[in-house]
């Protein structure tokens, strides 16, 4: 008797057993034989329909999803408040789902914290006029991201303030959100280190000295706005002062194109007796 060649099941490419009598079998299992009658009931797509999303960009829309339930848990009860249960609840899913996709609640709110900090880079790249030969113009641009100008802003700085809160009472978090870097600080720097490179900047000054200061003042006053202690004009007033007391230079030119004065110091208080010598 000849040999017949080896069947396979269409579905899973695994060898099938040659019965000793009767009919040879399609599919391996039966589950093998349900997957095939659905392929065969889905409808074939329209010409020029995009294709149908791969189970990795699901997964990662789903992730997603979780992750801005902590967010708006966390922007308007803290984070305190997110617990898996009432996170599952706030993004429509069953909690075996969020169980599913983090193995602890500290990895999801880990998560969620990247994907926040991807989204606000994201908005901030298409915001920023990245433009080194206005180092001034750059760096005023900057610190507007750390202040609440819209509501996806105010948004953000209020989710950061809440994981702030969070990352003093919990140490693991804190070595994620506290990391020892500073990036934003070095940009600060480096776009003052242009400044002076150009010789618009104030001589003397620290770049990383004013990098700190400026973003901890930046972020301080925009917490300010949030609790509506200061108005967002006042803000703005203020850290123009800064910047004009960095690129003095920029300051003169941009008062006189529009016809104003560069902000300086404030005047003494009455009665305030001047500084001796």
């Amino acid at each position: 008797m000849r040999d017949e060649k080896m069947r396979t099941c269409p579905v899973c490419s695994m060898a099938l057993a040659r019965p000793s009598r009767g009919r040879p079998p399609v599919y391996c299992s039966r589950s093998c034989q349900a997957r095939a009658y659905r392929r065969r009931r889905q409808p074939l797509p329209e010409p020029g329909t995009p294709p149908a999303s791969r189970p990795t960009d699901v997964r990662a829309r789903q992730r997603r999803r979780i992750a801005e339930a902590v967010w708006r848990i966390a922007a308007g009860q803290g984070l305190d408040a997110a617990s898996m249960r009432r996170i599952a609840l706030e993004a429509g899913v069953s909690l075996r789902v969020v169980q599913y996709h983090f193995d602890s609640k500290h990895a999801l709110l880990v998560d969620a914290l990247r994907l926040l900090h991807e989204e606000n880079e994201r908005l901030a790249r298409g915001r920023i006029p990245y433009d080194m030969t206005d180092p001034r113009r750059l760096l005023r641009a900057v610190l507007d991201e750390f202040l609440p100008l819209d509501e996806q802003r105010t948004f953000a700085l209020r989710v950061f303030t809440a994981y702030y809160a969070r990352s003093l009472t919990d140490p693991a978090l804190a070595a994620v959100f506290l990391a020892a870097e500073q990036p934003l600080e070095g940009l600060v720097a480096d776009i003052i280190g242009a400044g002076e490179a150009a010789g618009s900047t104030a001589p003397g000054i620290d770049r990383a000295h004013e990098a700190d200061l400026l973003v901890s003042g930046a972020v301080g006053l925009g917490l300010d706005v949030v609790h509506e202690r200061r108005s967002l004009a006042g803000v703005r007033t203020v850290l123009d002062y800064h910047l004009a007391r960095i690129f003095p230079a920029a300051a003169t030119e941009t008062a006189r194109a529009a016809g104003t004065t560069a902000p300086g110091p404030r005047p003494l208080p009455s009665g305030h007796p001047p500084d001796a010598g």
